[in-house]
């Protein structure tokens, strides 16, 4: 035998199919992704209604620093002006106002008129950009000009208000030297020639240098140029609006959504408590995942899946049965223990139907026990006559074949023949209400029924409880060893998963592998409400049912879930055995 189940291996890196999986599993969160790609389209519906109306002009003027010389290469204007002063005076009020007065535009509008404009200055330049955004091109054209004329006034009302006041500071210096100079002058007119005079001339020359000085200066500063700079281009009235337009709009916010989305679903993909794939069922269970049953089309799920119009359900069940046949552990012992993790086991009650109907298949004498004596069912749903085996139950007060049985705890002999159509038939030993349900599982009797798999050829498939909501399971693993889990990943957690493998181990079982199952449709359009178990498309065995060649066959009425009691469905004399059938599934 070859032995398939082995502890889950890390993959070895693969970049693209990590890649493919991870983008898959983010697919799983559409609505997520759905809600970004809307609030994206709707931002871009308000994008591009707000921006259909704006209308944006641009003025550029190049700054200059005042000079006698504008082409003397040493001077530096970046030097000479702070830009970044320069561009919050062209913010200020004081230019707003002066706009203002121009545009005429009152005390109530001023605010308005401010926050229109934007000033920048484009990297490694002197020149300043009045941007301006307005209602209509022609106001937007009109304010920019006058933002950029009542700057550039401004600022030539700066540079002229601080030379005069420097040539002012010169003359007041000047003023009295030149009036000494002046009497001085006077006074070496009326001295007669000698050393006196020789030395007042000598003071007069040193008056005459500083008086000349001074003139200098202000001879220099009076021939600056002291224009502010000048306006490269003008203003005009833009010929489109602003916005990127509704078209682009929503396609730049269907954009944003996507990432939107995306990033809420990795977001969400990270704190899933769920497996987020098959391999992280594999790493919890440490055993591989033998397969994932397909979504069942028809909305209610067959219990035997042989005959269906859909086959592949079935070939799912047979390519599961087929793994476990080639898995050593199982080979050696042939007891296979169905369960789900928590709530329903009715996916776990059709697994462990319909591996049953492929193990007999094969030519093995199967027996399926429901060991589920909490909610019994699979009686009431599958096609059943009386049967010979088991052989150990016919002992003195157990019931004949074909009669009713007595009030004995469970197992008490009662053994079915399903009719699995083409697979052939299997045995069953339904399950019955116990009043005591640890002491019936864990009796002699129970024991020597699983004991049926050591005989030659023989297997036995056990369908137990959820096995985190009740411990019925954990007392048959060491009875079975091998173990199924049968569950649905988005309804389960990685901790769960875990939890079952340790239990299991517990207990001395092993967990040969786990079946996958999409969530049931049931479960989708009435969560949480009875429904009632549909009756057999066929004819079945039970009390009123005739099986007589000539007669009519009486049909029985749907059974609630709640009140289905093995005993209400008797098998007959084993003359009714029938086809198989599509069975639903009833609420577990």
């Amino acid at each position: 035998m070859i032995e398939t189940n082995r502890p889950a291996a890390a993959p070895a890196d693969d970049e693209p199919d990590l890649l493919r999986d991870q983008f898959r599993q983010l697919l799983r969160y559409r609505r997520l992704i759905g809600a970004g790609i809307g609030i994206g389209l709707l931002g871009g519906v308000y994008l591009g209604i707000s921006t259909a109306d704006t209308y944006v002009a641009t003025a550029d003027v190049v700054l200059r620093a005042p000079t006698d010389d504008p082409f003397n290469p040493s001077l530096a204007p970046d030097k000479a002006i702070n830009i970044g002063s320069e561009r919050q005076v062209a913010l200020s009020s004081s230019i707003a106002n002066e706009a203002a007065k121009k545009l005429g535009v009152g005390a109530s509008g001023f605010a308005a008129l401010r926050s229109g404009l934007q000033v920048t200055n484009p990297p490694q330049t002197m020149v300043l950009r009045f941007t301006y955004t307005a209602d209509s091109p022609k106001e937007a054209a009109k304010r920019a000009n006058a933002m950029t004329e009542a700057y550039l006034l401004k600022r030539q009302e700066s540079l002229d208000a601080t030379r005069d006041k420097m040539v002012k500071g010169y003359k007041e210096q000047r003023d009295p030297i030149a009036k000494q100079l002046d009497e001085l002058s006077k006074e070496i007119a009326r001295m007669p020639a000698g050393a006196g005079r020789d030395a007042a001339s000598s003071s007069k020359t040193d008056l005459q240098s500083e008086v000349g000085g001074y003139n200098t200066k202000i001879t220099k500063l009076e021939a600056l140029d002291m224009t502010p700079g000048r306006v490269t281009s003008a203003a005009t009235a833009p010929p489109g609006a602003d916005g990127p337009g509704v078209l682009m709009s929503l396609a730049l916010g269907a954009a944003v959504g996507l990432a939107l989305g995306l990033l809420a679903a990795w977001v969400r993909l990270v704190f899933d408590p769920a497996p987020r794939s098959e391999g992280d069922v594999a790493r919890a269970l440490r055993a591989p995942v033998l397969g994932y049953l397909p979504r069942d089309r028809t909305g209610g799920g067959p219990l035997l899946a042989a005959g269906e119009a859909d086959p592949r359900l079935a070939e799912e069940y047979r390519s599961v049965a087929f793994r476990l046949a080639y898995d050593a552990r199982f080979a050696d012992r042939r007891r296979l223990l169905v369960v789900a993790p928590r709530g329903s086991s009715e996916t776990a009650a059709a697994v462990a139907v319909n591996l049953a109907a492929s193990f007999a298949e094969t030519g093995k004498d199967v027996l399926l026990i429901e060991a589920d004596l909490r909610t019994p069912v699979l009686a009431s749903q599958l096609p059943t006559d009386a049967g010979g085996r088991p052989r150990w139950s016919q002992t003195p007060g157990s019931p004949k074949q074909g009669g009713r049985h007595s009030d004995t705890e469970w197992p008490d002999g009662r053994q079915l023949v399903v009719d699995a159509g083409e697979s052939g038939s299997f045995d069953l030993i339904p399950g019955e209400r116990a009043r005591n349900v640890p002491r019936s599982l864990t009796s002699a009797r129970a024991t020597r029924l699983i004991s049926e798999a050591d005989s030659p050829n023989s297997t036995v498939v056990v369908l137990a409880p959820p096995v985190l909501s009740y411990a019925d399971a954990l007392a048959l693993v060491d009875r079975v060893d091998g173990v199924l889990v049968v569950c649905d990943p988005r309804a389960v957690h990685r901790t769960d998963l875990s939890r079952i493998r340790e239990l299991i181990s517990g207990a001395g079982g092993t967990v040969l592998g786990a079946v996958l199952h999409a969530p049931l449709p049931g479960e989708k359009r009435s969560r949480g409400k009875d429904k009632a178990v549909p009756a057999p498309t066929g004819p079945a065995a039970g009390p009123g049912t005739s099986s007589k060649p000539g007669r009519p066959v009486s049909q029985p009425q749907p059974i609630p879930y709640e009140v289905a009691e093995p005993e209400q469905h008797i098998p007959g004399d084993g003359t009714d055995t029938v086809a198989l059938r599509t069975v639903r599934m009833g609420r577990r």
